[in-house]
């Protein structure tokens, strides 16, 4: 790794994502699967059982079967995420120079496959960067996201003689500018009136992993009933609970009653107990409830890739249509909506103490607009 003197005029953006295979074949797919499942904020259990269950029960089978979706994802520029990802980032840039001319380098990082963390906080290194804003793109808290995000980019850091001044940005899921844009997308794609029922759909977690995060040490969180209707001291990492204030804040700024939207979680693995109610059996179980025509949000993702797309927008569809629904649509999510582009800077801005000083003025009618 180069060292270089820092410029402490200069401040480091480093977006994350999760990541992305480098192609929808089975071959990068199975090598993606295999960083993203090794990682034991991810797959937490012990070594042996990990090794055990990645090598003999997942990877033989699931590459295969997930690249085959990733094909029907894929566009000519690449992976949705990817591709979004990039745009956001030079869209960010420019927005911040326009601002702070010379002072913000905004550089796109995946936690897992190509364009990795430790790539970008080494071209701060060479650049002379000595301040760092790290900007986790999740919204709500989980060790399995934000956590091993951060383990990483301390663990790349740690090997710098100089380490780096790192910082990283708020949670962000109960944002005013978040919730807004959310249902900016919402109203621009939608008819909100049109529909019986919303599905706030969130990517789940084994139940372990809410339960490790329980700073009662397991006597609150999916212990007591109602657990998650509320935020507190004792639940201030509970990824759980951040979902539901996120699914709460979008369906109060569309205007939705409390009996017009459910929340529900995707995307489970093994046969562990994953956070429920799970998305799949919704699907299939809500046209017998009379639902018939539902729109799906997916507010733990800030741009569209697999689990939106082909996860809920294709499968998911199929799968409300054969119980007997009528409509189903996707809400695409943020994306590069022009809201969340400046709800993004404007979480950056806010995270830079020498922007504040140098520009309090302008941030000022910044967050006023």
């Amino acid at each position: 790794m180069v060292e270089s003197h820092y410029n402490n005029s200069r401040c480091g953006v480093l977006l994350v994502n999760i990541g992305t295979p480098d192609a929808p074949r089975t071959r990068e797919v199975r090598k993606y699967l295999r960083q993203f499942l090794s990682d034991p904020r991810v797959l937490d259990i012990s070594p042996i059982v990990r090794a055990f269950v990645l090598n003999l029960m997942i990877l033989p089978f699931r590459p295969a079967k997930s690249a085959s979706a990733y094909r029907i994802i894929w566009t000519d520029k690449g992976s949705p995420i990817l591709v979004c990802g990039k745009e956001f980032a030079r869209t960010i840039q420019r927005r911040l120079d326009e601002k702070f001319p010379d002072r913000f380098v905004v550089k796109l990082a995946m936690r897992y496959g190509s364009h990795s963390i430790e790539q970008a906080m080494d071209e701060f290194q060479s650049a002379g960067i000595g301040t760092i804003r790290v900007f986790p793109l999740y919204p709500q808290y989980a060790s399995a996201t934000v956590g091993s995000t951060m383990e990483e980019v301390f663990r790349v850091a740690s090997k710098f003689w100089n380490v780096p001044n790192i910082t990283t940005l708020p949670l962000f899921y109960d944002h005013p500018k978040f919730i807004k844009s959310f249902a900016d997308v919402a109203r621009e794609n939608i008819d909100v009136e049109g529909f019986d029922h919303f599905l706030f759909s969130f990517h789940g977690l084994p139940e372990r992993h809410i339960i490790k995060s329980d700073l009662s040490h397991g006597k609150y969180c999916l212990a007591e009933k109602d657990c998650c209707t509320r935020i507190s001291a004792t639940n201030s990492f509970c990824y759980r609970a951040h979902c539901f204030a996120t699914a709460k804040l979008i369906s109060q700024e569309l205007g939705l009653s409390n009996t017009r939207y459910t929340v529900s979680f995707q995307s489970r693995l093994g046969r562990d107990p994953w956070l429920k109610p799970y998305t799949d059996v919704l699907l299939k179980t809500l046209p017998k409830k009379g639902i018939k025509r539902l729109a799906i949000f997916s507010p733990a993702f800030v741009a569209d890739c697999l689990e939106t797309i082909e996860e809920l927008g294709i499968r998911g569809a199929k799968d409300f249509s054969a119980a007997g629904g009528e409509k189903c649509v996707l809400v695409p999510s943020l994306n590069l909506h022009p809201t969340w582009i400046e709800t993004a800077v404007e979480l950056i801005i806010a995270s830079d103490s020498q922007g504040q000083s140098d520009c309090e003025e302008e941030l000022v009618k910044t967050f006023q607009n």
